[in-house]
């Protein structure tokens, strides 16, 4: 399974970590040098989370990021997934 939120659809990303050294120039140094740099992913925080879904009467397990929670408490479940099953998504 991909990490991948259900509702958002945000996956992970990538970037750069960088390794930096030498003295500040306010220090009276030369100034900081990156001397590394590596490639990094910046995951999103999912969480696997169990709902009540009144409508059918019935749970449904949906692998959400933390923010699609706040959404679904904003929006309301029956919205999400009205909205969910619109773009393909097989709940």
């Amino acid at each position: 399974m991909s990490r991948r939120c259900q509702v958002t659809g945000k996956v992970p990303v990538t970037g750069n970590s960088y390794a930096i050294r030498g003295i500040a120039k306010k220090k009276k140094g030369v100034g900081l040098k990156v001397t590394g740099i590596t490639r990094r992913r910046f995951l999103p925080n999912l969480v696997k989370k169990r709902l009540w879904f009144a409508e059918e009467n019935r749970f449904i397990t949906l692998r959400l990021t933390t923010g699609a929670l706040r959404t679904i408490d904003r929006l309301g479940l029956a919205a999400v997934v009205r909205s969910m099953r619109a773009a393909g998504e097989k709940i």
